[in-house]
This record gives C-alpha cells, structure tokens and sequence, in this order.
C-alpha cells in the first residue's frame, strides 16, 4: 500500500490484524485514517497513533464516514463485521449511493464458500451478471490493488465496471 501511495481507511482500532496493518502502514510511512464509535474509543480500543482518528456516535455513522473517506474497498478475511461492511459497500453501489469498486481478499481460498455462494446466487436469478462481476476477487495484495485501480479507472470514466 505505502509504496503505491495508497492510504489505509478502517475501523480505527489498535487490536487485531488491522492494527497490526495499522501499524506497519504508518511504521513504512504511510497514512492512516481510522473512523472509531464513541463506545469503542470509551473501550480503550482505539488506536492512538494514526494520521487522524475520526470519532462517531454510531457504527452506522462509522460505515458512512469510511465510505466518503475511502476510493476502494478491500475485504481481507475476517468475521460478521467484515461481511457487514463488504456487503454495505455493496449494496450503496447498487443503489446508486457510490461507484468505487470493493474486493475480496481471497487468501488461502478463505472466501471460496462465499464466492460459490455469490455465484449460487447469480446462477439462481438473484444477482444479475453485471452486479455479479462487480465482487473483484484477488489472491494476493498486489493483484488486489491492480484490479481496484482499474476498476476504479473505468468509474471514472463513466464506464459501468
């Protein structure tokens, strides 16, 4: 992320494997913006080192604010919060909300159940192809970063990704 001049925009709190990205992203340089729930920052979770720290009263708040601030959406592997935001993210795109592309992180196959599912889906008539070929899917951080960018590209341009 750092040597590609991407930022990082996240949940804001010092704990598990995003603090741990938290950290490295700033230790190498890089900018951080984390958007934190009042009653998370109350818990001491908050991470107190980042480039700003956006504090808000709710966790609908916090997914609003993270979105305006953000270009792209990654999801890397992890539980229900990640699944909330990944989905929100793309819900807001189909409803026309934001046109900023979102991938999955498919590290070790750890979203091959949901990628079969999404594709069950498509396959059964409740995703369309085109919002199908929305979900961007990548093995690696480098070819994560590759198709955002190209994506992100053709919604500049006003091309439907």
């Amino acid at each position: 992320m750092v040597s590609e001049g991407v930022d990082l925009v996240y949940g804001g709190g010092r704990l598990g494997l995003m603090g741990v990205i938290a950290d490295t992203v700033l230790e190498l340089g890089g900018r951080v913006y984390g958007v934190i729930p009042h009653a998370l920052v109350d818990l001491e979770v908050a991470h107190g080192g980042l480039t700003e720290l956006h504090r808000v009263a709710t966790m609908h708040e916090r997914k609003a604010k993270m979105t305006d601030l953000a270009d792209a959406f990654l999801a890397l592997p992890g539980g229900i919060g990640t699944l909330d935001e990944l989905f929100e993210a793309w819900s807001w795109n189909a409803l026309g909300y934001h046109a900023k592309p979102f991938c999955l992180l498919n590290v070790g196959g750890f979203f091959d159940g949901l990628i079969t599912f999404i594709d069950h889906a498509t396959a059964s008539g409740f995703l369309s192809e085109q919002r199908r070929k929305q979900m961007l899917i990548a093995d690696s951080p480098e070819e994560a970063l590759a198709l955002l960018d190209e994506a992100a590209a053709a919604a500049t341009q006003g091309m439907v990704w």
